[in-house]
């Protein structure tokens, strides 16, 4: 499944851009597993991107997976996703990241991952479509998941050091497993007991149910992204100096944050594909602040905190 989502989406970004292809590495991983990578550098719509496939397992869990699932000791691991991010070249067309995913070890098994929209300059209509989108599909699963998934990935792409957030969100999960809770684990200061008697006990959850809503998922990235992007790649735009600062928050991000950059470097992966989610241009400012009533002030005061979009605009 997660290959065919990356086939997908490559196949139909490539007919999007218009002039740049994919470029595929397919790599192996000395403890076990591997990969393939596919990047696409200075196309018409995007500056520079990837969507990458990995599969790998080995004996040596990583110290982040222990921290939270310390059943899992002594066993061995398996892991595999699909994982993606995008830097357009007009400033106008948003930042967008995939991710995927599925661990087991032992006893343990989990899907985790989500998807959410970094713009640049504040368009409603493209943020409230977005979460349009992925509220449609996580209702069709399941009346709680959009309610708890959302706010998870307003705290999850939260850069803690600078106060806001990394963009307008979208959907962020993980740990869902077969134990009948929605929850969003210890780092967010909840256990899953404390956050399933908030939304009462849900109805026991198999593999297949949580396989079904991982691939629904995948699969509304299409519908959620290339629409905004249709609309805005070919919108006349000047100097791109604010786009490339706000890339340095994308940097900071997930080299600080990030579950999956963590995990690679931590299981040995294959360094030029977890690094691939960096821009190829971004540029920082000491003491930067946006001019008043300016569309950049108007993405800091609104659109880089949380809101209910798929209720916007507010009353």
């Amino acid at each position: 499944m997660l290959k065919q989502l990356q086939d997908s989406i490559c196949q139909q970004l490539e007919h999007l851009d218009g002039l740049a292809t994919f470029q595929e590495d397919s790599w192996e991983r000395p403890e076990g597993g591997g990969g393939r990578s596919r990047v696409i550098k200075q196309g018409g719509v995007f500056e520079q991107g990837g969507v990458n496939f990995s599969e790998v397992w080995g004996d040596h869990l990583p110290p982040s997976i222990l921290v939270q699932r310390p059943e899992a000791t002594g066993h061995r691991f398996y892991a595999t996703g699909t994982s993606m991010v995008l830097h357009p070249r007009n400033p106008y067309v948003p930042t967008v990241h995939l991710n995927y995913r599925y661990f087991e070890a032992g006893p343990v098994w989990w899907f985790g991952g989500g998807i959410d929209l970094t713009p640049y300059y504040p368009f409603e209509a493209d943020v409230v479509h977005f979460h349009q989108t992925l509220k449609t599909v996580c209702d069709r699963h399941n009346p709680h998941y959009y309610s708890v998934f959302k706010p998870w990935c307003d705290e999850y792409f939260y850069l803690k050091h600078r106060g806001e957030t990394r963009g307008v969100g979208g959907i962020f999960f993980d740990y869902q497993d077969g134990q009948g809770y929605l929850y969003r684990g210890p780092d967010q200061g909840k256990t899953a007991d404390q956050v399933s008697q908030s939304l009462g006990e849900l109805p026991q959850r198999s593999w297949e149910d949580l396989f079904a809503f991982a691939k629904d998922c995948g699969e509304a990235f299409l519908p959620a992204y290339l629409p905004i992007a249709e609309r805005h790649q070919a919108r006349e735009y000047g100097e791109r100096q604010f786009q490339l600062y706000r890339r340095g928050r994308y940097v900071e991000f997930n080299l600080v944050y990030d579950r999956g950059t963590i995990f690679g470097l931590q299981t040995n992966g294959r360094t030029e594909s977890i690094l691939m989610s960096l821009p190829p241009l971004v540029r920082w400012e000491y003491g930067y602040s946006p001019a008043p009533d300016s569309p950049e002030s108007r993405l800091y005061e609104v659109f880089l905190k949380p809101q209910d979009w798929v209720n916007w605009p507010i009353p």
